[in-house]
């Protein structure tokens, strides 16, 4: 069984996500490490890029912190290394194929495979076009995580077949940050899903609170938290890992 398949074994799934270098990378490997500590399923690992398409101001100011700092692919292979030594938890990278078409596809997902993540989320890559990538995830064992829209219709079934990892249910339209309210009819979607994988599935954007988390995870098999991490790291920089700890712990709890 594949860690990421490990991450749903024990009930729901609580996934945070957070942006390495934001403030710098020895913070991100302290809130890892908290997050892990406080329960945390499965870690998403930004790797930053000048132009975020599917994000909000939160994660996209995020990316540009992190960039100012300094921080590069290389230095983000030798965080996880470290990580590894101790964090037993699936780790992703969630980034963009310019990332990797930059790095070169090859080497980056054989380097993926050394330190130790397990799988790859790539918001702007379609699902007609993961070939670009998907020989190379197989050959080195890295999951290539596939994307369910509300806007996927008659798709769904057709990426939920080919799923790998587990599959990311995209809650709402738009890009990420934290909602109010989440009107889409997620149990629908959920349900073609069910008909056609048997592969975890979980949702992501807008998820904020422990009751939306609940609720999200009444439907499926995990909730997903980006934005309201990411504005613990603006709002306390260095001191932000003790908050992740605390805020994951909360989420997780919902969850259970």
């Amino acid at each position: 069984m594949s860690r990421i398949a490990e991450a749903f074994q024990h009930g729901k799934a609580f996934i945070p996500f957070m942006t390495c270098g934001d403030p710098d990378l020895e913070t991100t490997a302290k809130a890892v490490r908290a997050a892990a500590a406080a329960g945390a399923d499965l870690i998403e690992l930004g790797i930053p890029f000048s132009d975020p398409t599917a994000e909000g101001p939160v994660i996209q100011e995020a990316n540009l912190r992190a960039l100012t700092g300094g921080v590069t692919t290389d230095k983000i292979f030798d965080l996880v290394r470290g990580l590894r030594t101790d964090v037993t938890v699936p780790m992703v990278f969630m980034t963009y194929a310019n990332v990797i078409f930059s790095y070169g596809a090859e080497r980056f997902i054989k380097t993926c495979a050394e330190v130790g993540i397990d799988g790859l989320i790539l918001p702007d890559l379609p699902y007609e076009e993961k070939e670009e990538f998907l020989p190379q995830c197989r050959q080195y064992g890295v999951d290539l995580i596939s994307f369910v829209a509300p806007t996927s219709d008659d798709r769904i079934e057709m990426i939920a077949r080919e799923a790998e990892g587990f599959l990311y249910i995209v809650s709402s339209l738009g890009v990420t940050g934290t909602r109010s309210e989440i009107t889409t009819d997620l149990a629908s979607i959920v349900k073609t899903v069910r008909r056609c994988t048997d592969i975890p599935c979980a949702i992501g954007f807008g998820i904020s609170t422990p009751e939306q988390a609940r609720k999200m995870a009444a439907i499926a098999d995990g909730a997903i938290v980006g934005s309201a991490i990411v504005k613990l790291f603006a709002r306390y920089g260095r001191e932000a890992p003790e908050r992740v700890g605390e805020y994951v712990k909360t989420m997780k709890d919902a969850l259970r």
